[in-house]
């Protein structure tokens, strides 16, 4: 007689079946506290105590996903176990013949030009055919776009299956639309006719075989609705630990084959229980470096220049909340002027990033824009509420002007947004986020014609004094810690930011 049984309710959730002191043990194992609870308002008005469960103890049910270390716990404690009606070691007969076949067939391109897809991209393809459920961890700018269409193709091709792909922008919906339509340029296949595109005002309905949605559009939609999916795919997938795209995943219920792709995660352990737990063990099948180092990447380097503030500023800062921080800087004339002149006098095309729109990204762009050193530069603005329609429009602008500037919003174009012609990036606003910080780095990576270097500006801010070490600076030095992780090359240049420069 086992200690433990585990049966299957469905694609998403095993039940488990045991004496109360096990599932208690095991319930203490699947807690943990949400890094960064202490800061919100139900923690501090005592409504939510910070804890994220795993394991319903009222259901017994826990993520089929984390199967594995439920195993594991066993192992560690010697209690016995054994699967009722199912076993989750069971993998799919596909091979590297099987995925050569597939290409053979589908004769890919990219701009009109045959194509093969390379190492890292058939490992994460032939191991997300094999083991149905994978949380595939690949760059930014590693071609997740095409390995999604090489799953796509055969899960329609040879299983014709129905499918879902989740992804967190229009821009993206967009995009990922118009790669497949790439990648099919040289073969009879009509993307058109096979995939149906959702995003605000569009028919959530269709007969096409796949679907491709934001999760804003179809979240709310009832469980039913999800029933039709044999197969879903999460792009961006490290966004998925909100509640309203973990409630997609939930309601796919019939989904086996469960992939999730994402060029980072936030390096907690909590986020990566949550995503194992919904598509499957984490696999990254490629590095940032070896990319670069094997010519796939463009060559990458990070300047930091960290602007000393004068002695009155850093006195009337000490001891500021983060926010009022924030605020100081991103109006902050001399910290902007510098942003300015530091951005006109880069060559060739110049993305710079910022948090706020009309706190910061407006007073940057007007301040570009007006100057009499930006001359006949194009110069554009992103924000959230720039239709999808002009974000394509200025990306592919971008692929053939050699000297533009855009001030864009993180939200909207540090994710995703593939430009292959961009040559330096500016941090124009603070943030020590892992996801958002490799994401953004990402933009400058992909190689264009005439491209192979890109070069990051990080600005941070020095507002040290009397042993005080303002948050802004604490943030930079977490990013730093980033690129040495990754190996980026990356120098520091300390700055004198005066009154009146």
């Amino acid at each position: 007689m086992s200690d433990l049984k585990i049966s299957k309710v469905n694609e998403v959730y095993a039940k488990l079946d045991c004496e109360k002191y096990l599932l208690r043990e095991l319930a203490d194992v699947f807690t943990f506290f949400v890094p960064g609870h202490q800061f919100t308002p139900e923690f501090r008005n005592k409504i939510w105590d910070g804890k994220i469960r795993l394991l319903n103890l009222n259901t017994r049910s826990i993520y089929l996903g984390l199967l594995q270390y439920i195993e594991e716990f066993c192992q560690s404690r010697s209690y016995t176990f054994e699967y009722v009606g199912f076993s989750p070691d069971l993998e799919d007969e596909f091979s590297v013949y099987h995925a050569e076949k597939l290409i053979e067939g589908l004769k890919l391109s990219s701009q009109g030009r045959n194509i093969q897809p390379k190492e890292h991209q058939m490992k994460a393809f032939i191991g997300a055919m094999q083991n149905r459920r994978k949380l595939i961890l690949s760059p930014t700018a590693s071609g997740k776009s095409l390995i999604i269409y090489l799953l796509f193709r055969q899960l329609l091709d040879y299983q014709d299956l129905k499918g879902l792909i989740v992804v967190p922008t229009t821009s993206l919906v967009e995009q990922l639309f118009s790669d497949f339509q790439d990648y099919s340029y040289l073969n009879d296949f009509d993307v058109a006719d096979n995939v149906h595109k959702i995003y605000q005002g569009i028919s959530k309905y269709s007969e096409k075989k796949l679907i491709i949605s934001t999760w804003q559009s179809i979240y709310t939609m009832p469980e039913e609705y999800f029933h039709q999916f044999d197969y879903v795919i999460g792009d961006e997938a490290h966004l998925f630990k909100a509640n309203s795209l973990m409630s997609v995943m939930t309601k796919c219920i019939n989904t086996k084959y469960r992939i999730g792709l994402t060029g980072t995660l936030d390096g907690t352990k909590t986020h990566k229980l949550v995503l194992e737990g919904l598509f499957g063990p984490v696999e990254r099948v490629i590095s940032t470096k070896e990319l670069i180092d094997d010519g796939h990447l463009a060559n990458f380097e990070i300047k930091c220049l960290v602007l000393k503030h004068p002695q009155e500023d850093c006195i009337n800062m000490i001891k500021k909340e983060y926010k009022d921080e924030l605020q100081f800087l991103i109006l902050n004339e001399q910290r902007n002027k510098f942003i300015r002149n530091l951005a006109v006098s880069l060559k060739k095309n110049t993305l710079i990033l910022y948090q706020m729109v009309d706190k910061h990204g407006k007073i940057l762009y007007n301040m570009i824009k007006n100057t009499e050193k930006i001359g006949n530069r194009k110069v554009f603005f992103v924000h959230g509420g720039t239709d999808t329609s002009d974000r394509e429009e200025i990306r592919k602008i971008m692929e053939t002007e050699n000297d533009a500037i855009v001030i864009a919003s993180f939200g909207t174009f540090s994710t995703g947004i593939n430009i292959r012609n961009l040559h330096n990036i500016i941090f124009a606003s603070p943030s020590k986020s892992r996801i958002r910080n490799l994401q953004s780095i990402g933009r400058g990576l992909r190689k264009g014609s005439e491209k192979d270097k890109a070069t990051l500006y990080d600005i941070s801010d020095d507002l040290r004094t009397k042993g005080y070490m303002n948050h802004t600076l604490k943030h930079f030095v977490e990013r730093s810690k980033i690129y040495t992780e990754e190996k980026f090359p990356f120098k520091i240049y300390k700055i004198e930011l005066k009154h009146g420069r």
